[in-house]
């Protein structure tokens, strides 16, 4: 299986879960214990990337993007080519939006999760009996 992740990006992983940035710390209070109705998992690996934040059902991967990421492009879209490759929808912050409209950025993950998850199939009950067949007959 290709998202499988590495050893060595399990080992990043478990670090960067215990050195987490003041930003990642701020967002990560808003998602944890399914806040928005799902399960989202900090420092993800897959495969040999890790993601900032993933949901794995609905597959959806939120990055906070720091100014390092200016420098790391060709790298960055490397990565978002290979989440998107096994299905999953990727969203893109700011570092710094999670301080400054921690709302929003909640709303905007909110919004996306209600896009990417499949509305329920309305369910149909068998008839029974004569008074379903002819409900408006009087007995």
């Amino acid at each position: 299986m290709r998202n499988q992740s590495t050893p060595n990006a399990r080992a990043n992983a478990q670090v960067l879960r215990r050195e987490m940035t003041d930003s990642e710390r701020k967002l990560w209070g808003g998602l944890r214990a399914e806040q928005l109705g799902v399960k989202f998992r900090r420092q993800h690996p897959l495969g040999n990337y890790i993601a900032d934040f993933a949901c794995l059902a609905p597959k959806l991967i939120v990055e906070l993007d720091g100014s390092q990421h200016q420098l790391q492009q060709g790298y960055d879209a490397r990565r978002e080519a290979f989440f998107r490759a096994q299905g999953f929808d990727v969203l893109r912050f700011a570092s710094n939006d999670p301080f400054t409209n921690l709302d929003g950025v909640r709303q905007a993950i909110a919004s996306r999760l209600a896009e990417l998850t499949p509305p329920a199939p309305i369910p149909t009950f068998p008839r029974r009996g004569k008074e379903q067949e002819n409900p408006g007959a009087s007995s």
